[in-house]
């Protein structure tokens, strides 16, 4: 049976520290949040990409629940 249901990455609401993106992502790839932000801070800590990607994504991701 095919799923026609389209994901779509949202900045979650409910389950945020900051701005919901690390909740968002976790919510997308059904993976735990913390484990999000762990990774995102890794990335923040190994260059300034991290902190970049996390803008982006801020600035592009829609607010969701």
């Amino acid at each position: 049976m095919e799923n026609n249901e389209v994901k779509k990455l949202t900045r979650s609401m409910s389950d945020k520290k900051i701005a919901g993106v690390c909740g968002g992502l976790a919510k997308f790839f059904n993976i735990d949040p913390t484990v999000v932000r762990i990774v995102a801070l890794i990335a923040l800590l190994c260059g300034s990409v991290g902190f970049w990607i996390y803008l982006i994504v801020w600035i592009c991701a829609p607010e969701g629940e």
